[in-house]
């Protein structure tokens, strides 16, 4: 591969001159500046990657009694327009709302994280269910609530 060689000149405002440039920029130069413009590009792109967690949650069982084998009758549904909330070890950081088809999806920081239904829905908790969030990445997960049925 061969490298051209450019050379680059300062432009006083206002357009072109006939004037001989005052500044010119070397390839060393110029290289060193297009270099660290992609480095910073490429450092605020990683850090706008988006942190948290997202999922669906959903209960079973539906119905009381046993489900023969092979049912096309479901044994979970989402968990729609629930409340849960998100704690660490400092205590309640957020909270967040499933969708009518029981997913969700929240922004959090880097770190370790209990949610806990925060509505007394079913006989049973709801959770905690424990996560790690990992900088500059979403998390995906699928809880099940127990809705005590049997």
């Amino acid at each position: 591969m061969r490298l051209r060689k450019f050379r680059f000149h300062l432009v006083p405002q206002g357009g072109a001159s006939s004037q001989k440039p005052a500044h010119p920029v070397s390839q060393s130069s110029a290289l060193r500046i297009i270099l660290t413009l992609l480095v910073l590009s490429s450092a605020q792109t990683q850090s706008q990657s988006p942190t948290g967690i997202e999922g669906v949650i959903t209960v079973s069982p539906i119905r009381p009694g046993p489900i023969r084998a092979g049912s096309d009758v479901p044994t979970a549904v989402p968990l729609p327009n629930a409340v849960f909330t998100i704690g660490n070890e400092k205590g309640m950081v957020t909270s967040f709302t499933t969708d009518s088809e029981g997913r969700f999806r929240i922004s959090l920081k880097p770190g370790h994280y209990a949610i806990v239904l925060a509505e007394e829905r079913f006989p049973r908790p709801c959770g905690p269910f424990d996560v790690d969030v990992v900088s500059g990445k979403m998390t995906k997960v699928e809880w099940r609530c127990d809705t005590g049925m049997r």
